[in-house]
């Protein structure tokens, strides 16, 4: 006979309801059974209650506590406009607690085997001057003004630009749903991304669902914060930044290093069609557009009017693209190759138990082997 549980605390069911972003009402409409049980008039067999536990992704432990816990971001999260900036979805909260353990983790090993902190953590202050900043970047990331004139198109370059942060030790992430789970995916109009950052192991999340033009954005705004030596998430909405000091500069950072005033300004004299300037810069029209708006060469109007166009044509694009790709290639992005070394690099020296690495990298058993063996050190 199955072991039922007694005594369910219908506060806490309530509470993991909701905090997976579900209607109590529409949940119990279709869940009529969890609704017997905080009536009392049945009891869940401990498989029913594990079943629920998976459904709202809560630890099994936590439907035996008094009260629910206290879950507190470990970093502040910017809003655009009015939305609370201390509340996220569980998808974001998850997510950025599986970053942080990674986080955590490497920060140890780095510790462990001697690597000596990362000089440009910190390195400036929201008072520092922004083309200042953005040209400290360009000289930490050894890159010319015009580097990105270089690549064939702005995608090219974005993957370039991705190896070269990554080669100065820091980790970049590209996800848009938490770990391999397509069911959960992280809504680029609450986050666009975030930045963890210590002197030791600075990770980067980028919201993978966002288009390629916002992405390229974000991946610098994030890497000011880094200079600066804040740890922040942030929704960007419509590339607009919060109100917020910090805020303000990372944009400004990320535009002139992205697109340079002097230079833009000689190119939009001559010409100011987006779709020319975009491939001249080698980025998006998004950010084309954007620095017009910066520069006061663009009203406010024509921005947002060319923006959500922008995005509306390429949500369009996404809908009729077929599902799929390779899974390893995009585990590349998710995890991060650079970190995946240390990873692997750790099991080889039986300071990591397989385990721990199956549950760092999101991948288990054979997929994780068939990823370190086939893709890890795939040129």
């Amino acid at each position: 006979m199955a072991i039922r549980i007694e005594n369910i605390n219908s506060e806490i069911i309530n509470w993991a309801i909701t905090r997976a972003g579900n209607d109590l009402e529409e949940f119990y409409v279709a869940n009529p059974d969890v609704l017997e049980w905080i009536k009392g008039e049945k009891k869940p067999t401990i498989k029913q209650l594990e079943n629920f536990t998976h459904k709202v992704h809560v630890p099994f432990g936590y439907m035996f506590m008094k009260e629910p816990p206290s879950e507190e971001l470990p970093i502040p999260f910017f809003r655009t406009g009015a939305a609370p900036r201390d509340k996220v979805s569980l998808n974001v909260y998850h997510t950025i607690q599986i970053i942080k353990d990674r986080q955590n983790w490497l920060t140890n090993y780095l510790q462990e085997s001697g690597y000596s902190d990362l000089d440009f953590v910190g390195k400036y202050n929201e008072n520092s001057d922004y083309k200042e900043i953005a040209n400290d970047i360009r000289n930490a990331l050894k890159l010319q003004v015009n580097w990105a004139s270089k690549h064939t198109t702005w995608e090219q370059a974005l993957e370039y630009l991705t190896l070269q942060i990554e080669e100065i030790g820091i980790i970049i992430n590209f996800n848009g749903i938490v770990e391999n789970n397509t069911r959960r995916k992280i809504s680029v109009d609450e986050c666009r991304g975030f930045v963890l950052v210590n002197k030791k192991a600075p990770f980067l999340f980028i919201n993978s669902a966002d288009a390629k033009a916002a992405q390229m954005f974000t991946l610098i705004h994030e890497l000011a914060h880094i200079w600066l030596g804040e740890s922040a998430g942030f929704d960007n909405k419509q590339m607009l930044p919060a109100d917020d000091p910090t805020e303000f500069l990372c944009d400004k950072v990320a535009a002139e290093f992205l697109v340079p005033e002097i230079f833009f300004k000689e190119k939009w004299n001559s010409s100011q069609n987006i779709k020319y300037l975009s491939r001249v810069f080698k980025v998006s029209p998004i950010v084309i557009a954007r620095r017009a708006l910066d520069l006061e060469l663009m009203s406010k109007r024509v921005f947002f009017e060319f923006y959500n166009n922008y995005i509306s044509a390429f949500k369009n694009k996404k809908e009729n693209q077929s599902p799929g790709g390779n899974f390893y290639a995009t585990a590349k992005k998710r995890i991060s190759l650079r970190f995946a070394s240390y990873v692997n690099n750790a099991v080889k020296e039986n300071n990591l138990l397989y385990r721990d690495a199956y549950k760092l990298t999101s991948l288990k058993g054979n997929t994780y082997e068939k990823f370190i063996n086939e893709y890890l050190y795939q040129v």
